[in-house]
């Protein structure tokens, strides 16, 4: 996977990245009077998302992009999840991905 250097940092990004608004899932606005309006992806299936992230790794891929609004932090959690299972997947460390 081709490589970039990530700004003024000295951090090697992969030149494609994996965008995580999909993987958010639903979430309310809120307005002022209280009144909810669905906004946000809709229906996700987490084990889905893992696995998209798992591919992602291991085709070299280790720039994520999200925001806390990517389903209220559903992106940020499920993005996190397979950094957990490092054991599983031997062919990526934490370390190297960038979130």
């Amino acid at each position: 996977m081709f490589k970039r250097r990530l700004g003024r940092s000295n951090l090697e990004v992969s030149a494609m990245g994996l965008g995580c608004w999909a993987i958010g899932g639903p979430w309310d606005w809120l307005e002022a009077d209280g009144s909810k309006e669905p906004v946000g992806w809709g229906q996700v299936d987490d084990a889905e998302s893992i696995r998209a992230i798992h591919y992602a790794l291991d085709a070299g891929i280790n720039f994520f992009d999200t925001a806390a609004n990517y389903g209220c932090g559903h992106s940020e959690r499920v993005l996190v999840r397979p950094s957990r299972g490092v054991a599983i997947r031997s062919s990526w460390q934490r370390s190297s991905a960038m979130l």
